[in-house]
């Protein structure tokens, strides 16, 4: 199996700074795609930034120029640097680790992790 792992979350004012890690564990031969995903109260989850192994990475709208999405291919982890915090990015962040290979042979599979909470106060 795989676990991923988030931290980095908390209670952040407006404009403020947040950086998001999560790290993959178990047996891993490959992961293409590494992201995060948030959802807040009463909305969909919500793709915020993705990053493939090659280093191609992806943002919403709604986070470019804000945010950046990094990752270190040797460890199996990706970051989430959050800056100029709106309320409106309050949710719970969750990493998604995608077309996950864990030996040759095997199917892709993609992973989540637990979430991690996020909220901005005004």
């Amino acid at each position: 199996q795989v676990q991923l792992v988030e931290s980095g979350g908390g209670l952040v004012q407006a404009g403020g700074s947040l950086r998001l890690s999560c790290a993959a564990s178990g047996r891993i031969f490959s992961i293409n795609t590494m992201g995060w995903y948030r959802q807040a109260p009463g909305k969909q989850r919500e793709l915020v930034a993705a990053i493939t192994s090659g280093g191609t990475s992806n943002y919403a709208d709604s986070v470019k120029g804000r945010f950046t999405i990094s990752r270190d291919n040797a460890k199996n982890m990706v970051y989430l640097e959050m800056n100029g915090l709106k309320p409106e990015d309050t949710a719970v962040y969750y990493c998604n680790a995608g077309r996950v290979l864990q030996r040759p042979g095997l199917s892709y599979r993609d992973y989540w992790g637990q979430g991690t909470q996020v909220t901005v106060s005004s």
